[in-house]
Protein backbone atom coordinates (compact mmCIF):
# COMPACT_ATOMS: atom_id res chain seq x y z
CA UNK A 1 0.00 0.00 0.00
CA UNK A 2 1.85 2.75 -1.42
CA UNK A 3 -0.03 5.24 0.94
CA UNK A 4 -0.70 3.25 3.48
CA UNK A 5 1.06 0.54 5.42
CA UNK A 6 2.09 -0.38 3.87
CA UNK A 7 -0.41 -1.00 5.86
CA UNK A 8 -1.10 -2.80 8.51
CA UNK A 9 0.46 -0.92 5.33
CA UNK A 10 0.80 -1.46 6.41
CA UNK A 11 1.09 0.67 2.31
CA UNK A 12 5.01 3.54 6.10
CA UNK A 13 6.16 0.45 5.12
CA UNK A 14 7.37 -1.48 1.88
CA UNK A 15 4.79 -1.03 -0.14
CA UNK A 16 3.93 2.63 1.11
CA UNK A 17 7.61 3.19 1.82
CA UNK A 18 8.51 4.41 -2.07
CA UNK A 19 5.59 5.46 -3.33
CA UNK A 20 5.20 6.63 -7.06
CA UNK A 21 2.55 9.68 -8.27
CA UNK A 22 -0.30 8.85 -10.44
CA UNK A 23 1.63 10.14 -13.97
CA UNK A 24 4.08 7.68 -13.26
CA UNK A 25 6.51 10.67 -11.97
CA UNK A 26 10.16 10.17 -10.42
CA UNK A 27 12.24 12.32 -8.08
CA UNK A 28 15.80 12.52 -8.17
CA UNK A 29 17.63 10.20 -5.11
CA UNK A 30 18.21 13.50 -2.53
CA UNK A 31 15.03 14.99 -3.55
CA UNK A 32 12.38 16.16 -0.80
CA UNK A 33 9.39 14.69 -1.88
CA UNK A 34 6.15 15.63 -1.10
CA UNK A 35 4.09 13.72 1.88
CA UNK A 36 0.71 11.83 0.89
CA UNK A 37 -2.26 13.82 1.09
CA UNK A 38 -4.14 14.39 3.98
CA UNK A 39 -7.14 11.92 3.57
CA UNK A 40 -4.44 9.31 2.35
CA UNK A 41 -2.74 9.50 5.55
CA UNK A 42 -5.39 10.01 7.98
CA UNK A 43 -7.19 6.29 6.44
CA UNK A 44 -3.54 4.77 6.47
CA UNK A 45 -2.81 6.00 10.46
CA UNK A 46 -6.78 4.98 11.37
CA UNK A 47 -6.26 1.28 9.49
CA UNK A 48 -3.07 0.52 11.66
CA UNK A 49 -5.23 1.13 14.65
CA UNK A 50 -8.58 -0.94 13.76
CA UNK A 51 -6.02 -3.53 12.95
CA UNK A 52 -3.87 -3.61 16.37
CA UNK A 53 -7.76 -3.38 17.67
CA UNK A 54 -8.60 -6.64 15.76
CA UNK A 55 -5.55 -8.54 16.81
CA UNK A 56 -5.86 -7.89 20.37
CA UNK A 57 -9.77 -8.30 20.66
CA UNK A 58 -9.06 -11.71 18.84
CA UNK A 59 -6.05 -12.78 21.59
CA UNK A 60 -8.60 -11.33 24.39
CA UNK A 61 -11.13 -13.88 22.86
CA UNK A 62 -9.46 -17.08 22.52
CA UNK A 63 -7.86 -16.41 26.18
CA UNK A 64 -11.60 -15.32 27.97
CA UNK A 65 -12.62 -17.89 30.38
CA UNK A 66 -16.01 -16.98 31.01
CA UNK A 67 -18.89 -16.51 28.19
CA UNK A 68 -20.07 -13.02 28.81
CA UNK A 69 -16.58 -11.24 28.09
CA UNK A 70 -16.24 -14.26 25.58
CA UNK A 71 -19.34 -12.51 24.38
CA UNK A 72 -18.05 -8.94 24.06
CA UNK A 73 -15.15 -9.21 22.74
CA UNK A 74 -16.30 -11.31 19.65
CA UNK A 75 -18.44 -8.47 19.06
CA UNK A 76 -16.06 -6.03 19.26
CA UNK A 77 -13.84 -8.07 17.07
CA UNK A 78 -16.65 -8.32 14.40
CA UNK A 79 -18.20 -4.76 14.25
CA UNK A 80 -14.06 -3.51 13.84
CA UNK A 81 -13.67 -5.96 10.90
CA UNK A 82 -16.19 -4.73 9.32
CA UNK A 83 -15.59 -1.00 9.93
CA UNK A 84 -11.76 -2.25 8.43
CA UNK A 85 -13.55 -3.67 5.74
CA UNK A 86 -15.48 0.02 4.81
CA UNK A 87 -12.25 2.01 5.21
CA UNK A 88 -10.19 0.03 2.90
CA UNK A 89 -12.87 0.20 0.51
CA UNK A 90 -13.19 3.64 0.70
CA UNK A 91 -9.25 3.85 0.50
CA UNK A 92 -8.96 2.09 -2.62
CA UNK A 93 -11.25 4.51 -3.79
CA UNK A 94 -10.20 7.15 -2.90
CA UNK A 95 -6.31 6.40 -3.78
CA UNK A 96 -7.57 5.50 -7.39
CA UNK A 97 -9.50 8.40 -7.88
CA UNK A 98 -8.39 11.29 -5.66
CA UNK A 99 -5.18 10.40 -3.94
CA UNK A 100 -1.76 12.23 -4.04
CA UNK A 101 1.25 10.02 -4.18
CA UNK A 102 4.31 10.74 -3.68
CA UNK A 103 6.36 9.64 -7.34
CA UNK A 104 9.17 7.16 -6.74
CA UNK A 105 12.62 8.47 -6.44
CA UNK A 106 14.56 7.70 -9.53
CA UNK A 107 17.32 5.57 -7.84
CA UNK A 108 14.63 2.75 -7.56
CA UNK A 109 14.93 -0.18 -10.10
CA UNK A 110 11.61 -1.70 -11.75
CA UNK A 111 12.06 -4.65 -9.88
CA UNK A 112 11.92 -2.87 -6.70
CA UNK A 113 9.17 -1.05 -7.34
CA UNK A 114 7.65 -3.98 -8.54
CA UNK A 115 7.75 -5.22 -4.97
CA UNK A 116 6.76 -2.83 -3.35
CA UNK A 117 3.49 -2.34 -5.45
CA UNK A 118 3.17 -6.33 -5.04
CA UNK A 119 3.08 -5.76 -0.87
CA UNK A 120 0.83 -2.82 -1.33
CA UNK A 121 -2.23 -4.39 -3.36
CA UNK A 122 -1.32 -7.84 -1.09
CA UNK A 123 -1.52 -5.48 2.16
CA UNK A 124 -4.76 -3.95 0.69
CA UNK A 125 -5.91 -7.84 -0.35
CA UNK A 126 -5.94 -9.31 3.09
CA UNK A 127 -7.15 -6.19 4.61
CA UNK A 128 -10.13 -7.06 2.42
CA UNK A 129 -10.34 -10.76 3.20
CA UNK A 130 -9.96 -11.03 6.53
CA UNK A 131 -13.14 -9.39 7.40
CA UNK A 132 -15.23 -10.95 4.66
CA UNK A 133 -14.15 -14.87 5.53
CA UNK A 134 -14.96 -13.53 8.99
CA UNK A 135 -18.37 -12.66 8.35
CA UNK A 136 -18.61 -15.59 6.26
CA UNK A 137 -17.90 -17.90 9.48
CA UNK A 138 -20.31 -16.06 11.45
CA UNK A 139 -23.08 -16.02 8.49
CA UNK A 140 -22.73 -19.99 7.61
CA UNK A 141 -22.65 -20.92 11.63
CA UNK A 142 -26.34 -21.12 11.56
CA UNK A 143 -26.90 -18.46 14.97
CA UNK A 144 -27.62 -14.61 15.67
CA UNK A 145 -25.03 -12.61 16.28
CA UNK A 146 -23.81 -9.31 17.42
CA UNK A 147 -22.78 -6.63 15.32
CA UNK A 148 -22.03 -2.96 16.70
CA UNK A 149 -25.06 -2.24 18.84
CA UNK A 150 -27.49 -4.63 17.22
CA UNK A 151 -28.60 -7.63 17.10
CA UNK A 152 -28.37 -9.74 14.08
CA UNK A 153 -30.74 -12.82 13.33
CA UNK A 154 -29.90 -15.66 11.70
CA UNK A 155 -29.68 -14.82 8.45
CA UNK A 156 -28.61 -18.24 6.71
CA UNK A 157 -28.82 -22.21 7.53
CA UNK A 158 -26.32 -23.67 9.78
CA UNK A 159 -23.32 -25.00 7.64
CA UNK A 160 -20.99 -26.74 9.52
CA UNK A 161 -18.29 -27.94 6.64
CA UNK A 162 -18.13 -24.48 5.18
CA UNK A 163 -18.30 -22.51 8.32
CA UNK A 164 -14.83 -24.39 9.38
CA UNK A 165 -13.55 -23.71 5.88
CA UNK A 166 -14.02 -19.83 6.35
CA UNK A 167 -12.43 -20.00 9.91
CA UNK A 168 -9.45 -22.02 8.19
CA UNK A 169 -9.30 -19.01 5.70
CA UNK A 170 -9.55 -16.67 8.35
CA UNK A 171 -7.01 -18.09 10.82
CA UNK A 172 -4.55 -18.53 8.06
CA UNK A 173 -5.24 -15.08 6.98
CA UNK A 174 -4.37 -13.44 9.83
CA UNK A 175 -0.59 -14.86 10.12
CA UNK A 176 -0.45 -13.30 7.01
CA UNK A 177 -1.73 -9.93 7.66
CA UNK A 178 0.27 -9.56 10.51
CA UNK A 179 3.69 -11.27 9.32
CA UNK A 180 3.24 -8.54 5.94
CA UNK A 181 2.06 -5.77 8.35
CA UNK A 182 5.14 -6.36 11.04
CA UNK A 183 6.85 -6.62 7.60
CA UNK A 184 5.67 -3.22 5.92
CA UNK A 185 6.49 -1.44 9.73
CA UNK A 186 9.87 -2.45 9.68
CA UNK A 187 10.85 -1.67 6.43
CA UNK A 188 9.72 2.09 7.27
CA UNK A 189 11.81 2.07 10.09
CA UNK A 190 14.95 0.85 8.71
CA UNK A 191 14.11 3.57 6.08
CA UNK A 192 14.09 6.11 8.59
CA UNK A 193 16.77 4.94 10.59
CA UNK A 194 19.09 3.23 9.22
CA UNK A 195 18.67 4.44 5.23
CA UNK A 196 17.48 7.89 6.66
CA UNK A 197 15.13 8.49 3.97
CA UNK A 198 12.26 10.19 3.73
CA UNK A 199 9.74 7.37 3.43
CA UNK A 200 8.21 7.37 6.76
CA UNK A 201 8.43 11.12 6.53
CA UNK A 202 5.75 11.31 3.52
CA UNK A 203 3.40 9.28 5.66
CA UNK A 204 4.03 10.96 8.79
CA UNK A 205 4.78 14.71 7.88
CA UNK A 206 4.76 15.43 11.64
CA UNK A 207 8.46 13.29 12.06
CA UNK A 208 9.86 15.78 9.07
CA UNK A 209 8.92 18.45 10.98
CA UNK A 210 10.72 16.99 13.84
CA UNK A 211 13.94 16.32 12.08
CA UNK A 212 13.89 19.59 10.99
CA UNK A 213 14.27 21.41 13.96
CA UNK A 214 17.85 20.65 14.70
CA UNK A 215 19.06 22.00 11.40
CA UNK A 216 17.34 25.37 12.03
CA UNK A 217 19.14 25.35 15.69
CA UNK A 218 22.68 24.20 14.27
CA UNK A 219 21.67 27.13 11.41
CA UNK A 220 21.07 29.38 14.01
CA UNK A 221 24.29 28.91 15.74
CA UNK A 222 26.02 29.56 12.76
CA UNK A 223 25.34 32.71 11.80
CA UNK A 224 25.45 34.00 15.40
CA UNK A 225 29.23 33.09 14.97
CA UNK A 226 29.37 34.59 11.68
CA UNK A 227 27.91 37.55 12.96
CA UNK A 228 30.91 37.75 15.87
CA UNK A 229 33.22 37.33 12.99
Amino acid sequence: MREILSPIAVGSAANMSASQSPSGDTTPPNARRHPFDSITISLHWATVVLVLTLFTSAWLHAQSQDGASSAITLQVHRSVGVTLWIATAFRLVWRLSHAKLPPFPTDMTKVHRAFVQLGEYGLYALLLFQPATGLAATLVGGRSFALFLWQIPQLAPQDKTLSATFLMAHEIGAWALGAMAAGHAAAALFHHFVLRDDVLQCMAPAIAATRQRPDIATLSVLREERSKV
